[in-house]
């Protein structure tokens, strides 16, 4: 939410760029001050598109459509099976048009379009499984023990939600939000970051094919400051689910406790991947390029600590480098590019300076180091070839900060309690990686790391099916699986007498 770190506004008179207008209430409209802003193509540094350049006049009238649907009109009044109905049909859309979109966020955050057809074709899941338990949402009779009450409880959806999500997986992190929160009956104002806002507009578009009531999702495009906070404080919003950087969760979570409104934030991480010697090597490399090099670093759960036991350091990380240096770079668009751009300019900045530290602190730089500067890459794109500091500790600033970049810090340990005293030595939990072969470590390695999410032999696996969610500065509460859904509900316990008479008014039943 750092407007100093936004992309720059233009105007609407940009010749040959896309022009995307905002989804409010059923409608396509401009900014209310008609100002837009300029989203650039990672890869060729080139503008390619506009959105609106939204304000607080424009959250306004999104939080007041939202609202009213809620409210009023066929939404609350739609059974919950028709709910899920809807939100297959939105499902069957996105599979339709995945080609599109994908092609939409690749040249809108630089990320292979590999990776994001095949996160676009499985974000239908998300709506298909949380349309399934649309009309699932079962109160309780409680054996209640006063006489003459029948006591039930009711689970019912909290309002107008805000749904703010970051720059790398755009699609991906509004599923995460809107399928189990439209399923419970909430309406949504969707406002992606405005470096990746397209493909949420274009999603908006299915949306509107779909059927869904004018009002229920709203698309709002802007900076952080203009139109983000005044969501996030407006007091008709009952709950806020963000994805991003830790201090643009700070920032949400103090604005949203002056209303006392529910939140779930998902933030950074410094997650460890860590091999044992007994580890199936082959497999353990390719974990660990996956981990740090797939999606360019660019992701909250990337394994940007390796942490190798000591025995087989040297000849382990000296795989990865031989791994890493093979890595194709180029067109995201093409599908042999193996590592992409960075997607902002500030992101760009911020990891180079990071490797500057790394090297200024004694980590010794065993691959890559700066820009890269391949004929592949061209020369307007924001390229950082794939990194590898040796010889750090868990003090370093590479090893406690997230770089969100191709960065990787290869960290030695001893045994087991080495490798936790290491792993849980950071201010994040949110993910962590264990390869070995030996079932009980494995074991004793999820208990005792603190992380959201634990890998064994795998890394980078979500599912709709199953919870992901940070601890400690990662961010608070979970997305996906069952228990999602109750996340966008509150209860209401309802108390029915079948008593005659009425007792004595001035005593509590």
């Amino acid at each position: 939410m750092n407007h100093a770190t936004s992309p720059r506004p233009t105007s609407p008179e940009s010749a040959g760029l896309t022009h995307y207008k905002m989804y409010i209430g059923g409608e396509w409209v401009d900014a209310a001050d008609g100002g837009v802003i300029e989203t650039t193509n990672p890869y060729t540094g080139k503008a390619w598109a506009t959105v609106p350049r939204g304000r607080a006049a424009d959250a306004e009238r999104a939080v007041a459509a939202a609202r009213k649907a809620f409210e009023t009109g066929p939404w609350p009044a739609m059974s919950a099976t028709n709910r899920g109905h809807l939100l297959r049909k939105l499902a069957d859309l996105i599979l339709e048009n995945a080609e599109h979109l994908a092609r939409v966020e690749v040249i809108d955050n630089g990320k292979l379009i590999n990776e994001m057809l095949g996160q676009v074709r499985y974000i239908p899941q998300w709506y298909y499984y949380f349309a399934g338990l649309a009309d699932k949402l079962q109160g309780e009779v409680i054996p209640i023990d006063k006489p003459d009450m029948f006591n039930f409880t009711r689970r019912e959806p909290l309002g107008v939600c805000v749904a703010i999500t970051a720059w790398n997986s755009p699609l991906l992190l509004a599923a995460y939000k809107l399928a189990p929160g439209l399923a419970a009956g909430n309406t949504f104002i969707l406002k992606p970051s405005e470096f990746t806002s397209a493909s949420a507009i274009e999603f908006g578009k299915l949306v509107e094919k779909a059927g869904f009531p004018a009002g229920v999702v709203n698309v709002v495009t802007g900076f952080g400051p203009e139109i983000g906070e005044p969501l996030v404080a407006h007091p008709s919003v009952a709950k806020i689910a963000f994805t991003g950087s830790e201090a643009g969760g700070q920032r949400v979570y103090e604005t949203a406790a002056r209303g006392l409104k529910r939140v779930t934030l998902e933030l950074g991480g410094k997650s460890p991947n860590i091999v044992f010697d007994d580890a199936e090597l082959d497999n353990a490399v390719k974990g660990v390029i996956s981990g740090i090099f797939a999606a360019t670093g660019q992701t909250c759960v990337a394994g940007s600590r390796l942490l190798v036991q000591r025995s087989i350091y040297d000849r382990f990380v000296g795989r990865v480098v031989d791994f890493a240096k093979a890595a194709r770079m180029g067109n995201p668009l093409e599908t042999t590019t193996q590592v992409g751009p960075i997607t902002t300019p500030p992101q760009y900045k911020k990891v180079l300076d990071y490797i500057e530290i790394a090297k200024a602190e004694g980590a010794q730089c065993l691959l890559g180091g700066g820009p890269a500067t391949r004929p592949e890459c061209g020369s307007g794109g924001q390229f950082v070839e794939p990194t590898i500091f040796g010889q750090v500790n868990n003090k370093m600033r590479i090893a406690r900060e997230e770089v969100f970049g191709p960065v990787l810090a290869c960290i030695p340990f001893e045994d087991e309690e080495d490798a936790i005293a290491i792993a849980n030595d950071s201010p994040y939990a949110l993910a962590a990686g264990v390869w070995t072969q030996s079932v009980r470590r494995a074991l004793l390695m999820s208990q005792r790391l603190q992380a959201g999410t634990v890998w064994v032999n795998t890394y980078r696996a979500v599912s709709y099916m199953s919870p992901f969610g940070g601890h400690k500065r990662s961010g608070v509460g979970h997305e996906n699986g069952m228990d999602a859904i109750l996340e966008y509900t509150q209860v209401k316990s309802v108390w029915m007498s079948t008593a005659r008479e009425v007792p004595d008014p001035f005593v509590m039943r």
